[in-house]
């Protein structure tokens, strides 16, 4: 009987294999056990080094690679390396992505891991698990280099040029696995562009407001978090916080909801698509980057069918071809497009609605 074999000739599903890339020996021992406690999940490497951690990767092709950012020859380094090398996901699993350091998450997330998650000061049960899930999440996925760098030196912008009142378009943007970048990218495109932009990147919730400042650095357009209740002003960018959904309420106002609570994702895109779609209309823009799961597909679809532009990213350029994928399947993409290419899209969207467009009841 083969080991693939069970009781009986039963097949065994194959555990997922991980690296584990750790400097500090008692963690790499606790971060095993974590692991393997359910027997569905097996390590079959550890390294301690940027450089280890590549040559173990190759080694051994795992399905997921967990890595801590404090290590000899850089976590940063290690990541880009194994992105660039590897289709395999990366999780980053650090203590320095909190606090004071977190801007170092969202430098982790555009050097390619697919996911950043702080590591917690007590392994109780919640956290053991919430780790193994994620482990079994990531299985799955296939991470491309991302297609460019984020754009650093925007265009420059005129300070105080922002409308008072927000004109009849609304923009809706949402990434998640290789989004910041492909948001910096297509941030950087907009200089002119006078509405409302709404993004909904998946992210932890204590990496926001690096977020924020981070992603600021590259748009042409002024960043800002959102905050409940405030009226929209075109030529700005609204980040979703975490743990909430954002919304286009009544009177062009940003809406923050917790509800519904058992959405995979707090933020959702879907939800901000809906809401999009409701209140623009045919004056909305819809656009889907890269990203793991169907998140946004059946919102754009929304906004399709209120006569708004819909946009998906390409296979070819997107990190993780799953969103924007589900949104082509349901025919929710007007048109699918080369990261390089999206910008300037939204940007002639934003001049005049479609010719086709449903105007808005």
């Amino acid at each position: 009987m083969s080991p693939a074999d069970g009781p009986r000739g039963r097949v065994r599903k194959r555990p997922v294999t991980v690296v584990v890339v750790e400097g500090n020996k008692t963690q790499r021992a606790l971060l095993c056990r974590v692991l393997q406690a359910e027997g569905d999940i097996e390590v079959v490497g550890m390294a301690t080094t940027a450089d280890e951690a590549v040559a173990v990767v190759k080694a051994t092709a795992p399905k997921v690679v967990t890595l801590d950012l404090q290590i000899d020859g850089g976590g940063i380094n290690a990541i880009t390396e194994l992105v660039r090398t590897r289709t395999t996901p990366v999780l980053v699993l650090s203590v320095a992505v909190q606090g004071a350091w977190a801007t170092r998450a969202v430098d982790a997330l555009a050097a390619g891991a697919a996911e950043v998650l702080p590591k917690p000061i007590r392994w109780d049960d919640a956290a053991q698990r919430g780790l193994r899930d994620e482990i079994r999440r990531l299985a799955g996925v296939r991470v491309r280099p991302a297609a460019t760098t984020a754009v650093v030196n925007p265009p420059a912008r005129q300070s105080g040029s922002e409308p008072s009142v927000p004109p009849d378009r609304l923009v809706a943007i949402a990434a998640s696995t290789g989004g910041p970048v492909a948001l910096a990218h297509v941030l950087s495109k907009l200089d002119g562009v006078n509405a409302p932009v709404l993004v909904v990147q998946h992210l932890h919730p204590d990496f926001v407001t690096g977020f924020v400042s981070w992603i600021g650095k590259s748009s042409a357009l002024p960043v800002k978090a959102a905050t409940h209740g405030e009226r929209l002003k075109g030529g700005v960018v609204y980040i979703a916080p975490g743990g909430v959904h954002l919304r286009v309420g009544v009177s062009s106002t940003v809406v923050l909801d917790p509800s519904p609570d058992d959405a995979i994702h707090r933020p959702s895109a879907d939800e901000l698509f809906h809401s999009v779609a409701a209140n623009a209309g045919a004056h909305a823009v819809g656009v889907l980057l890269t990203g793991m799961g169907a998140d946004g597909a059946a919102g754009l679809l929304a906004i399709q069918a209120a006569g708004g532009t819909t946009i998906a990213q390409d296979e070819a350029t997107s990190a993780v071809y799953g969103m924007p994928r589900a949104a082509a399947k349901l025919g929710a993409a007007g048109r699918v497009l080369p990261l390089d290419r999206i910008g300037e899209a939204v940007v002639a969207a934003c001049g005049r609605p479609r010719r086709d467009a449903k105007p808005k009841p």
